[in-house]
């Protein structure tokens, strides 16, 4: 069954579904994408057949003319992302011809999951306030959501969730590490107590986050002392160092010299 959906003039619409518990959405199909994240509830969304749970923080990516129906357990309220084709630039194309051909169900880790959140809250304001660059803000939040899905597929091979969840946060931290971050608000985004997280990270990784962070922090300063010119204050603050006291300690615990004799020596060698 067919039905139709309106799209402003962006070609983007974001809008908000409310189903109660027993209700069923027959199968039906549009011939625009949909992108549907569940904000309450539970409920079962089947997408060409195949039926995949839906609850709070998970999505599923649709493409025109994908056959769904939605069934709520409960009180079930989602968001609906509807976009045409006007939206698949020459910026989006290849998500498009690489990730993002087929529907799929998409799971997301704690990390990714709030910027999911996030982006979807930035279109709804962009949405609801007119302004001159509105259209342009409302693709620019799209094409960076489209992203995160694309690179966040759920694993469906995995076995071990500690493992995975150890991975995610080295990732996290790798790509974070310039953030005021502590072992509280790393467990917070993982939604397990420090002691938890610490046990899981050091089976894989043989080491705490905060260990591995400051690492990363060291290593990257290493090779921006040897690289560039910069003030070692400067330095300190770029990699994520809140004191130059603190950037000296972990120097020294992982170089056993100072930052300033590690630039020194190293030119003297070269």
């Amino acid at each position: 069954m067919f039905k139709q959906i309106e799209v402003d003039p962006s070609g983007i619409q974001l809008y908000e579904s409310k189903h109660h518990a027993g209700d069923r959405i027959a199968e039906h199909h549009h011939e625009i994408y949909q992108l549907i994240y569940a904000l309450e509830g539970t409920g079962q969304i089947i997408v060409d057949g195949e039926a995949y749970r839906l609850e709070h923080d998970q999505l599923t990516f649709i493409t025109p003319y994908t056959d769904h129906a939605v069934i709520a357990d409960d009180k079930l309220t989602v968001l609906v992302l509807a976009f045409d084709q006007r939206v698949i630039d020459a910026t989006n194309r290849s998500l498009f011809e690489h990730s993002l051909y087929e529907s799929k169900f998409v799971g997301f880790n704690p990390f990714t999951s709030g910027e999911v959140r996030q982006l979807l809250r930035t279109i709804l304001y962009e949405q609801s306030h007119q302004s001159t660059y509105q259209q342009n803000a409302m693709s620019i939040y799209l094409s960076q959501l489209l992203l995160l899905i694309a690179r966040g597929e759920r694993n469906q091979e995995s076995s071990n969730a500690n493992s995975l969840r150890a991975d995610k946060l080295r990732e996290y931290i790798d790509s974070h590490y310039y953030e005021a971050l502590d072992a509280e608000n790393l467990a917070g985004k993982l939604g397990v107590s420090t002691r938890h997280m610490n046990t899981i990270f050091k089976e894989t990784f043989d080491q705490t986050p905060m260990q591995y962070l400051a690492e990363v922090r060291v290593g990257l300063s290493k090779k921006m002392l040897l690289e560039t010119d910069k003030d070692i204050a400067s330095i300190c603050f770029e990699v994520g160092f809140e004191s130059i006291s603190t950037f000296y300690r972990a120097f020294k615990h992982h170089t056993a010299i100072s930052p300033h004799k590690f630039r020194t020596n190293k030119k003297i060698d070269f």
